[in-house]
């Protein structure tokens, strides 16, 4: 790491970490923002819904397969060259998509924004090297509560775009122009230095990551489609894990392996990993579950408020995704104050009274509202607790790699959540819309799921490697938590 003296000054730091939430929210718009409109993109260009789902798989694959190379890159050269580069990507697969009319085409733009998931463990490592160590923890909050607020406002704005009878295009020319305007802010407020870890890209190691977290993520995003005991679906989970079982062998005995097998393993890492994925499904149950919830309509299915994309949006989703940006603020002072793990844990808390009320009382429109106050107070709180314990565990020349693997946790658990969604929400009843009594388990599950979440983090309790450059900031970050 550089000394520090070398850092940002504190108005400095500030500019820094605006900048660099502004990269995050561009994975987090990417993410959710084309989920609302999969209906009228397979409309407009006469395609199945099932083709149509492809834009959303093909972009998690991306993810799954180069975020973990991307941040070993960002560990070892210069961290806003790799930025920039990746922020390029994505701007052209922006341009694309938002240019083309083939579904096939439109494959190939979202493969090029899935690198976008990559912005994330890039500035966390920004943050690490950059900022004074007591200002780490604090920044690391605000940056990741952004993320998960960004969810949410992703739906609302694309909500506001597709008044009427509206393009999806213009989508997608807006990913294209916040995109460019990331890339100017970057180049003029990140400040440029050469990677100060040691070592080689194993490419092997990041080929065979790539390919096993492939083919899992493929049998879990396809398996609705395909049918879960079907050949291919078994067969691509099957290979996936006998090639991440091979893949993590043969890390383990590189000396610069892309991934450190011995990080993977403290139990802290292990723990924290588990739960994000857990958040990452609570994510999805909460934006999937209320966005279809509020959009069924009453008179078919006596349920639901018929409401439109656009009323969906500012009624039912703004409101969350107002409370998420004030969360995400202040998440930093309060990890800061108290520590990452009470802060993550008070969010789950709040994320199963939310999902729980969400389950028993949805009658209502007000009922509705204040409970997605509470789910996204979780996921904003949860989203700015998790780098904190990750880089707490990590090495400096670990932190992009580390926090990648913890973002393809993430990303693994939406994908299970958007599996469990499709599943419970395909069952119709005559044609019409599905029972009620799917959304309950919708809802449910997401209050388990931040249960779960819950008991794993307070089991996390360690006290930080001693050795550990950065032990001064873990120890801030651990000083008022529990065990």
């Amino acid at each position: 790491m550089p000394p520090v003296a070398a850092r940002s000054s504190i108005g400095g730091s500030g500019v820094l970490i605006a900048a660099l939430s502004l990269a995050a929210l561009t994975v987090a718009l990417l993410q959710t923002a084309v989920v609302p409109v999969l209906g009228v993109i397979a409309h407009q260009l006469g395609v199945s819904s099932v083709a149509v789902s492809w834009a959303v798989t093909a972009n998690l694959l991306a993810a799954a397969a180069a975020t973990p190379l991307i941040g070993r890159l960002a560990d070892l050269y210069s961290k806003k060259r790799v930025l920039v580069a990746v922020l390029l990507v994505v701007a052209v697969g922006s341009l694309l998509a938002a240019t083309t009319s083939s579904l096939g085409w439109l494959i190939v733009a979202r493969v090029l924004q899935g690198v976008s998931f990559a912005l994330y463990p890039i500035c966390v490592a920004i943050l690490r090297d950059e900022l004074p160590e007591e200002r780490v923890v604090g920044a690391l909050a605000v940056l990741s509560g952004t993320l998960g607020f960004g969810g949410g406002t992703g739906l609302v704005v694309t909500g506001l775009l597709m008044a009427g009878s509206a393009s999806y295009h213009r989508v997608f020319w807006l990913s294209l122009g916040f995109t460019l305007l990331v890339l100017v802010v970057v180049a003029r407020c990140v400040p440029a230095r050469t990677g100060s870890c040691s070592g080689t890209v194993d490419w092997l190691g990041a080929l065979g990551l790539a390919v096993g977290l492939t083919a899992v993520l493929l049998a879990i995003t396809q398996g609705n489609a395909w049918g879960w005991a079907a050949p291919a679906t078994v067969g691509c989970a099957a290979l996936g894990v006998a090639v991440l079982a091979a893949w993590w062998s043969w890390e383990r005995g590189r000396t610069h392996p892309l991934v450190s097998t011995r990080m993977l393993r403290s139990r802290a890492m292990l723990l924290t990993n588990l739960a994000t994925i857990f958040v990452g499904m609570g994510l999805y149950f909460g934006f999937l579950g209320l966005t279809q919830f509020v959009q069924t309509p009453r008179a078919t299915a006596g349920y639901g408020f018929s409401s439109t994309v656009l009323h969906a949006s500012v009624v039912f989703l703004l409101p969350g995704a107002l409370t998420g940006f004030v969360t995400a603020t202040a998440s930093g002072r309060f990890i800061d104050r108290f520590g990452a793990r009470p802060v993550l844990v008070t969010g789950a808390v709040s994320g199963i009274v939310g999902f729980t009320a969400l389950a028993l009382w949805h009658s209502a429109p007000w009922q509705v509202i204040v409970a997605g106050l509470a789910t996204n107070a979780y996921i904003s709180l949860a989203y700015g607790a998790l780098p904190a314990l990750v880089v707490g565990e990590a090495g400096p020349g670990e932190t992009g790699v580390a926090t990648g693997v913890n973002a393809i946790a993430r990303t693994v658990g939406s994908s299970m959540a958007a599996a469990v969604v499709a599943v419970l929400l395909g069952h119709s009843r005559s044609g019409g819309p599905p029972a009620e009594t799917a959304f309950v388990v919708i809802f449910a599950a997401g209050a388990v799921t931040a249960a779960l979440a819950t008991v794993l983090i307070a089991l996390t309790g360690r006290v930080p490697r001693a050795d550990s450059p950065d032990a001064t900031v873990d120890s801030r970050a651990m000083n008022h938590e529990w065990g």
